[in-house]
């Protein structure tokens, strides 16, 4: 996968320094999710008005939509710190039982792609959620014996982008589970005027709507497509993003009105051209566009799927013929391939 593409999801170096400031705080300043939010409304409340902590809150769906975010503004609902890491950090056992020992009361403890952390570590995670302690064995051989230490009562938000990954006893121990979905095209117009106003870019609504329609309902994409109209306006225009100012900066970024960029073009092509529109396995197309399995699957297909340009199914990957008519080509027949 490009660590360089304008498009994905995924975090770049880039976005740290901005993504806290324009992250939201409360759930009213919360945009979109509508009904993740009324349910953690609920459960938040519900918590805050018996003085406990919140049950645990499992968080998944595609990158970049917020899952981080939502932890961030969990904790500052909750009025309590939060303290965040990411599976692939816990190396040791050790790491995770120095992490739970400090944690105070209500605290939240959030985990960013926990579905990563090696079993070892996960099974530490056990008791901890469920009895608020930590099985420590001391000794070794014969004489090891297990020592039980008690813990703060806490509430962990785990982030996934592959539930599927996780296993069935980490899964059932959330008490919330939550997916976050692609945002509709209103709601990535407000999310880009409420960024646009807190970096102080001169916008239009034009030129937001041609953002909100190309940030693949994405909400990292759209900040970060914004901030290269910004660059865009102030170079080669007066500073103000118009929406024919936005039109051309997003040309030259290679980005079309529905969000493709060349690796979506070229993943769509490869399909059409190559293996007649499919069926193609994931390894096969992976091998023929030069890219990682997992971010075909974690970063590319998704949002192909979602707005219907693939299909996946049993026998493997396949362009719709919404992807046909993408291109100006006639869709195959039920039976026939496009070559035929």
């Amino acid at each position: 996968m490009s660590d360089d593409r304008l498009i994905q999801a995924v975090r770049q170096d880039d976005d740290a320094q901005y993504e806290a400031g324009l992250r939201p705080r409360t759930l009213d300043d919360y945009i979109g999710q509508d009904k993740v939010r009324e349910n953690l409304a609920v459960s938040i409340a519900a918590a805050r008005q018996r003085g406990e902590a919140l049950d645990h809150v499992l968080l998944y769906g595609p990158p970049g939509l917020g899952k981080t975010t939502l932890a961030l503004v969990i904790a500052n609902e909750l009025g309590v710190s939060v303290r965040g890491t990411a599976g692939p950090v816990l190396e040791k056992p050790g790491d995770l039982a120095a992490i739970l020992t400090n944690l105070q009361d209500r605290e939240v403890l959030f985990i960013d792609e926990i579905h990563r952390m090696a079993p070892q570590i996960e099974e530490i995670l056990y008791p901890a959620m469920e009895d608020y302690e930590l099985d420590i064995v001391i000794g070794q051989g014969p004489g090891a014996r297990s020592v039980k230490v008690p813990l703060q009562k806490f509430t962990l938000v785990g982030a996934t982008t592959r539930t599927g990954l996780l296993t069935s006893p980490l899964r059932s121990r959330f008490g919330i589970v939550h997916r976050l979905d692609f945002y509709a095209e209103a709601d990535m117009l407000e999310i880009v005027h409420r960024s646009a106003r807190i970096l102080n870019v001169p916008i239009d609504h034009e030129a937001a709507g041609e953002i909100a329609r190309r940030c693949r309902g994405t909400p990292r994409i759209a900040n970060r497509l914004l901030r290269r109209v910004r660059d865009y306006a102030q170079v080669r225009a007066d500073g103000h993003a118009t929406g024919d100012v936005a039109r051309k900066a997003l040309v030259l970024l290679d980005v079309d009105e529905h969000g493709f960029d060349e690796v979506d073009r070229r993943l769509l092509r490869a399909i059409i051209e190559k293996f007649g529109g499919g069926p193609v396995g994931l390894n096969t197309l992976a091998a023929a566009i030069s890219e990682e399995k997992d971010a075909i699957e974690d970063i590319y297909e998704p949002f192909l799927m979602q707005i219907g340009f693939l299909d996946r199914t049993p026998r493997g990957r396949v362009a719709t013929p919404r992807a046909f008519a993408y291109f100006g080509l006639p869709a195959p027949g039920k039976d026939q391939k496009l070559w035929e």
